[in-house]
């Protein structure tokens, strides 16, 4: 999975470079186009269109990796700090999974869920 991620990164880096459009692009114009494949993405969950929701799934991946790219260009961030930060994340938000945390069900984690979310939003 690695290879494929990096070779997706790297695909993006060279539209960058060497494509006209790709180089116009910038981080706010990537709102409108993310915006519209998260649109077609719910659209195949609604139909369940699963064929077609792998195809919009790698969509959103390469809107997102794309203004990653843009973004490391400009110096704020690359796309492995957003990746190493919804990895820190997903363990701080799931401490019945990876802390001492218990949950019996789904309603329980989801309430853990969102109490380490809020736990987090007050020490911003």
């Amino acid at each position: 999975m690695k290879d494929s991620f990096d070779e997706l990164v790297k695909i993006m880096q060279r539209l960058r470079k060497e494509c006209p459009w790709d180089r116009e692009q910038t981080i706010e114009s990537f709102r409108k186009d993310i915006l519209g494949e998260m649109k077609e993405l719910s659209d195949a969950v609604d139909k369940k269109d699963y064929e077609n929701l792998k195809e919009e799934v790698g969509d959103v991946m390469i809107s997102l990796i794309a203004l990653s790219v843009v973004a490391k260009e400009k110096g704020y961030f690359d796309i492995n700090d957003s990746i190493k930060e919804a990895i820190e994340k997903m363990i701080r938000r799931h401490p019945h999974v990876f802390g001492n945390k218990k949950a019996k069900n789904a309603d329980e984690a989801l309430k853990l869920f969102y109490k380490a979310k809020e736990e987090e939003k007050r020490k911003k």
